[in-house]
Formats: C-alpha cells, sequence, structure tokens
C-alpha cells in the first residue's frame, strides 16, 4: 500500500495534451547545439540548415533560442508549434528545456486553466494573461 501511496504523489499532475502551449509561448526557448543537431536529424537537415531555419541569436542573452511565429492566442509562440493542432510538432526532437518543463509535478498554467475551465464552464476554453 505504501508504494502506490508514493506513486500517487510522485506522479504528474498535468496534462500537456490539454492545454494551448502556454509554455512554447515564452519569449525566450534558449537551445544548445545537442538540441539544433537533433533538429537537424529529426529535419534530414544540415546542423546549420536547422541552426538557420529554426533558431537565432538572442543579443541581450547571448544564447540561441527557438524562433517564433505569430499566435492569436499568446502573441506569438514557437516555431516548431502547430497552431491551428495546438501541439508540438517536433515532440520526439523538442529540445532539453522542452523536454525538462515544468520541472516537477505541477504546471502552474495548467492549474489556472483547468480553474478558468470550470468557471467558463467550456473545457475548450484558452485563458490566457494577455490583455488583448
Amino acid at each position: 500500500m505504501a508504494t502506490s501511496t508514493a506513486k500517487k504523489k510522485s506522479a504528474v499532475q498535468y496534462d500537456c495534451s490539454k492545454c494551448p502551449g502556454y509554455c512554447c509561448s515564452y519569449p525566450l526557448i534558449e537551445v544548445g547545439k545537442r538540441d539544433i543537431a537533433r533538429l537537424a536529424k529529426h529535419f534530414d537537415i544540415t546542423y546549420t540548415q536547422a541552426e538557420s531555419r529554426y533558431t537565432r541569436y538572442d543579443r541581450s542573452e547571448k544564447v540561441r533560442s527557438l524562433k517564433q511565429q505569430d499566435d492569436k492566442h499568446f502573441g506569438s509562440i514557437c516555431k516548431l508549434f502547430d497552431t491551428k493542432k495546438r501541439c508540438c510538432t517536433v515532440y520526439e526532437a523538442r529540445p532539453g528545456v522542452c523536454r525538462a518543463y515544468p520541472d516537477g509535478k505541477r504546471c502552474g498554467y495548467y492549474d489556472f486553466l483547468t480553474f478558468e475551465r470550470e468557471q467558463q464552464g467550456d473545457d475548450k476554453f484558452i485563458a490566457t494573461t494577455n490583455n488583448n
């Protein structure tokens, strides 16, 4: 019995498949050389091509990050995100930072989203923090 209780406590308490991609809307999604190499392999292109097509250099942070595209819910979102299906198009090849998110068993946005959907009585409602 103690084992099953421990498993329940450590279980993830969010469902990314029910989220509109909040973490993908972060303005800076940092990537490293391994991440770019993984994308290159996924798309069967060279490292240089993957770096050019999918990343940009952020001068203020002095890091490479994923490029963005326009998004009706969050203003902008990762270029590798499908804005119609609301999911990652390279999930198997996603960068390390995406694999590690949210670095815990709870996601604050998912909690917020779940609460708002219950309040609205709409399980498809997309809660945003934008004033638009």
